[in-house]
């Protein structure tokens, strides 16, 4: 194992600790356990949670990207929402703007949103990585390592009872797989007691109009499962 490995693990865990997870290498080990899945911290509600964890990630310079950013783009929508979407990475448009999904592939996405009759403003959306990776590249897994525990934090905040992965590094991410997204998407997933289901992300679709069909079909699977437990 070359010393960048071992030096990314090190940070990767140090982040773990700080943000009371348990060892990501031993944790059988480990005397505390993964604080409880459906569980919003003790005295707080999502908002309140959600605001503590943007004021750590402000200011943050855990990895490259930092140097380039023009603005964090932590994440929007129900802080207590019972569906969360998580992208990739934030654009220029997304820089910019500090939101998530405003560019021409959240355009696409806010249309999807209105086929499958689901607002905008009832679900969660955030992204693997909170700073633009530069010409818009996929991020470095040294990027999504020190990002990563800001997600998990989201997550456990606003305890989504359903989880969709757009694109593959965020499936790939969450699923700790490195399937193809074209294997992954389509089917549900048990996510540390959460449903989820992956997609390609929007933007693949702005680029090959062929992910349509497929991105709506798995639309389709999502809507019909929200909407079981958050009828209309």
């Amino acid at each position: 194992m070359n010393g960048s490995v071992i030096e990314l693990l090190r940070r990767y865990a140090a982040q773990q600790r700080e943000f009371g997870f348990p060892d990501p290498i031993l944790p059988r080990l480990e005397a505390r356990a993964r604080p409880e899945v459906n569980a919003t911290p003790s005295g707080t509600d999502g908002a309140s949670g959600l605001a503590e964890v943007r004021r750590t990630v402000d200011g943050c310079a855990r990895c490259p990207l930092h140097a380039r950013r023009k603005t964090i783009v932590f994440g929007i929508g129900d802080p207590n929402a019972d569906l969360m979407f998580v992208g990739e990475g934030p654009g220029a448009d997304e820089d910019d703007a500090g939101e998530p999904f405003v560019g021409p592939a959240g355009k696409l996405l806010d249309r999807i949103f209105e086929a499958a009759g689901i607002a905008r403003g009832e679900v969660y959306i955030a992204n693997v990585v909170k700073c633009r990776p530069p010409q818009n590249r996929d991020p470095e897994p040294d990027e999504i390592a020190a990002c990563l525990p800001f997600l998990r934090k989201q997550i456990e905040i606003v305890n989504p009872k359903i989880i969709c992965a757009l694109g593959k590094h965020a499936a790939q991410t969450l699923l700790e797989r490195a399937d193809p997204i074209g294997r992954l998407r389509g089917v549900w997933y048990d996510w540390e007691g959460r449903r989820l289901i992956c997609t390609y992300h929007p933007s693949a679709c702005l680029h090959n109009a062929s992910y349509k069909r497929p991105v709506w079909e798995d639309f389709q699977i999502l809507r019909d499962a929200y909407r079981a437990i958050r009828p209309l």
